[in-house]
């Protein structure tokens, strides 16, 4: 169990916390809490918990990476600093150990990110609400968060509007990416009424757009390119990309999203590089291109002396690009996905208007945590460490002012 420290509290009078929001922030801080004491009751508009986390799931459910706290950190870019206490006190190695206290054994990928074993969500977020549920965690679900009033949290029911009150609140309601699974920023507006400071919603590890002809983007959504470069002025990312019919996604793509959403904002279209072959100097291309092409067609020559796909082939065509230039081939993006198909959000509540235990300075005893707050990063682990960690912080400093 996460506790305090590892110390289980006891209080003279039961203490009650409400939990709004019920995907892994929210379940990580009601573990917390009840661990420690605090009578716990997560609220949810949804009709079951976890499901953005167990969509997640569905491509191996990627918890945390194996790097080096310093270097993990830093995909973090400007909100690292802020964040640096929170993965202090809650490290990758931390969230290892947890998942295995619920049965859910990892390991790590060539890549460095860290799984379960199982490659999937279910099985961890059944052991996880058995453990809730041992430790009197209540959900009440379908219960969709209103605000306040008089002092009270209001929710919307099927069964009409219910105000509960509890000695401490904490907000865990996501970003506003696939806000069919939950999250739909909406709390931006019911904060910003209460004077708190909030960064607009933007989306983040999502797809850009590419005016691909019919021909190649029919034939070729779909198809993946593997260990590749990608270059935008400065930046670069190496790993794996997907052609789609609108453009251009995937892991490698979402390292440089940040950056390349900013860039679109100010120009566009802009230029994203693509090295095919990043293991291969450009004197080994020149040198293998230099071998007769005898009686073999283009494609078959190509995919001989430097392994091209024929979607590779075809993107070379494509682009305008010659073979011997297949370490720089310029792709021109136009726009990027939309908030609601992004894999996360940028923006939200500013580490300004929370204090250094992240409670809210315009509201008190209530607190923020995961992807609320203003931070962002990529895909490989990144994300669901931050909302643990910035979950196990938060009710950790709850409990320690409770027993103040």
């Amino acid at each position: 169990m996460v506790a305090a420290k590892g110390r289980m509290h006891t209080f003279a009078m039961t203490k009650t916390a409400a939990v709004i929001g019920a995907g892994p922030a929210g379940l990580m801080a009601a573990e917390t809490l009840s661990a420690g004491g605090v009578t716990v009751t997560v609220y949810d508009r949804m009709p079951s918990v976890g499901r953005k986390f167990l969509m997640a799931g569905r491509g191996g459910l990627n918890l945390t990476h194996s790097e080096c706290l310093d270097i993990f950190l830093a995909r973090y870019g400007a909100a690292s600093a802020h964040l640096r206490p929170m993965l202090e006190a809650f490290p990758p190695l931390a969230l290892i150990d947890w998942a295995n206290t619920l049965g859910a054994h990892t390991f790590t990928g060539s890549s460095g990110r860290i799984f379960p074993k199982a490659m999937k969500a279910s099985p961890l977020l059944r052991a996880w609400l058995d453990r809730l549920n041992r430790q009197n965690v209540r959900f009440r679900l379908r219960h969709d968060w209103r605000g306040w009033s008089d002092g009270a949290l209001r929710f919307h029911t099927p069964a009409g509007d219910v105000a509960e009150t509890h000695d401490v609140t904490v907000l865990a309601l996501g970003g506003a990416s696939w806000p069919r699974l939950g999250a739909d920023g909406g709390w931006t507006t019911l904060l910003a009424e209460r004077g708190v400071e909030i960064a607009p919603l933007r989306p983040a590890n999502m797809g850009f757009n590419v005016a691909w002809s019919e021909l190649f983007r029919t034939r070729f959504a779909g198809e993946p390119l593997k260990n590749v470069m990608l270059r935008s002025g400065h930046h670069t990312a190496r790993g794996d990309a997907m052609i789609t019919r609108y453009g251009i996604e995937g892991g490698a793509v979402y390292a440089l999203s940040s950056m390349l959403r900013e860039a679109l904002a100010g120009a566009n279209p802009i230029s994203l590089d693509i090295d095919l072959r990043p293991d291969l100097s450009q004197q080994q291309i020149a040198s293998r291109l230099a071998r007769p092409q005898g009686k073999a067609s283009r494609a078959n020559y190509l995919r001989k002396s430097v392994g091209l796909s024929p979607m590779e082939t075809n993107l070379l065509r494509e682009t305008g690009t010659p073979p011997e230039r297949l370490k720089s081939i310029a792709v021109m993006l136009t726009g990027h996905q939309p908030l609601t198909r992004a894999i996360s959000t940028a923006g939200g509540i500013s580490f300004d208007a929370v204090d250094d235990t992240l409670m809210l300075k315009a509201v008190q005893d209530t607190y923020a945590i995961g992807e609320m707050l203003d931070w962002e990063g990529p895909t490989g682990g990144y994300l669901l460490q931050a909302c643990f960690s910035t979950a196990v912080f938060g009710a950790r400093a709850i409990l320690t002012r409770m027993t103040a």
